[in-house]
């Protein structure tokens, strides 16, 4: 009998053992397969089309550029007084689009989360007007994030009744009846490029190549490693609080792809690779009109950082600050080769150059002052979420030193560009994007919108003149703040005032009358705290709001 309980003790002992060793390595079980389906090869060349050896006379239209940082804070750049921990990071590369252009004072994403922020920015129009209303994951990665512990009291929800009749993966993207940005300039004439993140569907129709782009260059996922963790050159900064950071680190690829090809190991960090990317089709186009939709991902973790711009940042004392420090530093940088490349090449005065962000700083990397002074983070509609840089450069066109009050969007990127190449927008659907152009021209502080919306599932917002309402079915709350008196949205008038609450209300179902079923569900539904990162204790009485992803 004795020898029964100590094996049975063994045998329990070892069962712990092998469930605790899956527990450790199941995250990397999706990156397996995926590498074992999908090979990485060998880092080779990659060729941009040549224009013409000289440019054609005659005055031709200005060339396009939008440059796209990835979940950048509002405050991470110091054109706003910001910069990383603190002011300790300056970004003169970034500062000087809008300080020898235009800047916004107020200008919003067009969703709290990338991938569909990126559908209004590529259409010119809300997401939502053709189904793209939840960011695209993999079920595995839902999975696997749902199951991870997230440090707090409140549940985060996988909901596995929706994976059943669920669309493939990869066909989670802009619809092809959609005219992208690309298409339209495109059919300008332009020679049209994309380099960086996609985000907006894998299947062959979906890719760059498949909506209006003549080249591409990135990862059509949304995210990718930067280097090679274990390289010598490069500084780590893993986040133990966060379940989505541990299922990166195994799963995502230090991969690109060149025009939906086999992917291939790039050379060096993806930041400094794709600007030298970018500078060499700069170089092989400058004397024809081309658009560039350059979508860097940094700082989007994994938080990688070179040890070189980690080591020029001893006066940040904290690991993780210093990485994304040295990620923002180095995009500064990179940034500022692309600009001076266009000084180089006699191409400066004819190019527009618009920068933004995909939406606000993320919770869950543990820095706390991303989007300072404004609550939220990523995956909210408060202005943190939402609030981004938008500053346009144009020199000749538009006057250094021009200063908007906005609010600017997103979706006005589209009829901006198009205004610039003197091409009209498609007029055989409702477009809800606006060129900037005129008013940066002419210095004129119109307002570009005096009717914003915005909506994740339960979770929706709508901003009429000075007022903003966000509604929520989780926690079931109304936040109204006027944000002429209270742009930080720090005095919630909801309770003080109904009938305000009840007109915007209805201003919200007005705006998704109509609007079609999404084209996939919300996998996740998880808690984000308002005012605290992810990395901070669980405390009675903070407030948070569920995000549908």
């Amino acid at each position: 009998m004795k020898r029964i309980v100590i094996g049975l003790i063994v045998l329990a002992v070892a069962a712990g053992a092998a469930y605790a060793t899956f527990q450790q390595y199941k995250y990397y079980i999706p990156g397996i397969i995926a590498r074992w389906r999908d090979p990485i090869a060998p880092n080779h060349a990659v060729t941009w089309a040549k224009g013409p050896v000289t440019a054609p006379a005659g005055k031709r239209p200005p060339n396009i550029i939008i440059i796209l940082a990835d979940d950048l804070g509002h405050n991470d750049i110091s054109f706003f007084g910001g910069g990383i921990a603190g002011g300790l990071v300056k970004t003169p590369n970034i500062d000087s689009i809008g300080q020898q252009g235009a800047s916004y004072d107020t200008a919003y994403a067009a969703n709290a989360t990338c991938s569909p922020s990126r559908a209004a920015i590529m259409t010119g129009r809300y997401p939502t007007r053709f189904g793209f209303e939840f960011t695209a994951v993999p079920v595995a990665f839902a999975r696997a994030v749902a199951g991870g512990a997230h440090g707090g009291p409140l549940p985060l929800i996988f909901h596995e009744e929706y994976t059943k009749d669920l669309i493939d993966y990869p066909d989670m993207g802009v619809p092809h009846d959609q005219i992208t940005i690309a298409d339209l300039l495109k059919g300008g004439g332009y020679h049209t490029m994309q380099i960086g993140k996609w985000h907006l569907g894998e299947a062959k129709p979906l890719q760059p190549t498949g909506q209006g782009f003549d080249e591409a260059l990135g990862f059509l996922a949304g995210g990718g490693m930067f280097m090679p963790p274990e390289s010598p050159d490069v500084v780590n900064a893993k986040l133990a609080w966060d379940p989505i950071d541990r299922f990166l680190w195994p799963n995502l690829p230090y991969a690109v792809q060149w025009n939906g090809g086999q992917r291939f190991a790039p050379k060096g960090h993806l930041t400094d690779y794709y600007t030298d990317n970018a500078i060499a089709a700069i170089k092989a186009n400058k004397n024809r009109p081309f658009f560039l939709y350059l979508a860097y991902n940094a700082p989007h973790t994994p938080l990688q950082s070179t040890k070189a711009d980690y080591d020029a940042l001893p006066q940040i004392k904290d690991h993780t600050s210093r990485v994304y420090g040295g990620m923002v530093r180095q995009l500064d940088r990179d940034i500022g080769r692309v600009l001076q490349t266009l000084k180089d090449e006699g191409i400066d005065d004819n190019t527009l150059v618009i920068f933004t962000s995909d939406n606000g700083g993320a919770w869950y990397t543990g820095i706390k002052d991303s989007n300072a002074p404004f609550r939220g983070y990523k995956a909210t509609f408060f202005e943190g979420g939402l609030r981004v840089p938008f500053l346009l450069r144009w020199p000749g066109k538009i006057a250094p030193g021009t200063k908007l009050p906005g609010p600017a969007h997103h979706l006005d990127i589209f009829a901006t560009a198009a205004a610039a190449a003197g091409i009209a927008i498609p007029s055989d659907r409702p477009m809800d994007t606006v060129s900037l152009l005129a008013t940066a021209e002419a210095k004129t502080p119109a307002v570009p919108h005096d009717l914003l919306f915005w909506r994740s599932g339960e979770t929706k917002a709508v901003r009429a003149g000075n007022w903003k309402l966000q509604i929520a079915k989780r926690p079931n709350k109304a936040w109204l703040y006027d944000l002429a008196a209270d742009p930080t949205e720090h005095h919630n008038l909801a309770l003080a005032d109904p009938a305000r609450v009840a007109a915007m209300r209805a201003l919200i179902a007005g705006h998704d009358k109509g609007m079609p079923k999404p084209l996939w569900p919300a996998l996740i539904d998880a808690p984000v705290r308002i005012d605290v990162p992810l990395n901070t204790p669980w405390k009675k009485g903070q407030e948070y709001v569920y995000w549908s992803n």
